[in-house]
């Protein structure tokens, strides 16, 4: 069995901040700075195998065997809810999941609730639990767009800032769960290379918990 630990990290700005993680925890690999169209990086000397992924897919290739970490972001395990170990909560890429709605939007409960949004799964959980019955319009992007059009009363969607939504007559009226990157493992690889992958998230946790 490859011994080498693949680790799955999200393209982009987070997936920068989390890289440097793993370096500053002692698994760096120099590699991942050329500028080539390389899709995987390693450091045999350090154990570890690095590759870019999409942030969405993450999850899926370490559900799959292909990586045996990654880091997902909370959005991404409870809308797809893929079948691994979420070991670590990194508190990185904050922000939260909310509903939002127009300004002045008062519900009306005598009528199902149009909810636009890409997270169908999320949003649907949340309503079963208020007992509201809803209309999902599942949308790809440009969620904004929905209740200025008429096409739904409310959003369901990531809020970072909350600019996004003040720009366009939107406001964030309800928090359905804060959001943030985790660490996660495939349950195959945490069985067979469980010393590995514990000396990383007991680094990783130790890391953060300073910074918190």
């Amino acid at each position: 069995m490859d011994n080498m630990i693949n680790i799955a990290l999200p393209k982009g700005r987070l997936g920068e901040k989390v890289y440097e993680l793993f370096r500053r925890i002692g698994y760096e690999c120099p590699a991942i700075h050329e500028q080539n169209r390389k899709l995987i990086f390693e450091n045999p000397e350090k154990g570890v195998r690095y590759f870019w992924v999409k942030p969405s897919d993450v999850a899926i290739y370490v559900e799959r065997g292909a990586a045996d970490i990654g880091v997902a972001g909370k959005d991404i395990l409870l809308e797809y809810r893929p079948d691994v170990y979420e070991l670590v909560d990194l508190n990185m890429g904050k922000c939260r999941m909310a509903v939002a709605a127009r300004t002045g939007f008062r519900d009306d409960p005598g009528r199902t609730l149009r909810v636009a949004t890409k997270f169908s799964r999320i949003a649907q959980s949340y309503y079963n639990e208020k007992g509201r019955d809803i209309d999902i319009i599942h949308l790809n992007g440009s969620i904004e767009l929905a209740p200025i059009l008429g096409m739904s009363d409310v959003i369901v969607d990531i809020v970072e800032t909350g600019t996004t939504l003040l720009e366009n007559d939107l406001e964030p009226i309800e928090t359905i769960v804060p959001i943030s990157a985790r660490l996660v493992a495939n349950k195959a690889s945490y069985k067979f290379k469980q010393q590995q992958i514990s000396a990383i998230a007991r680094k990783m946790q130790n890391m953060t918990a300073e910074k918190g």
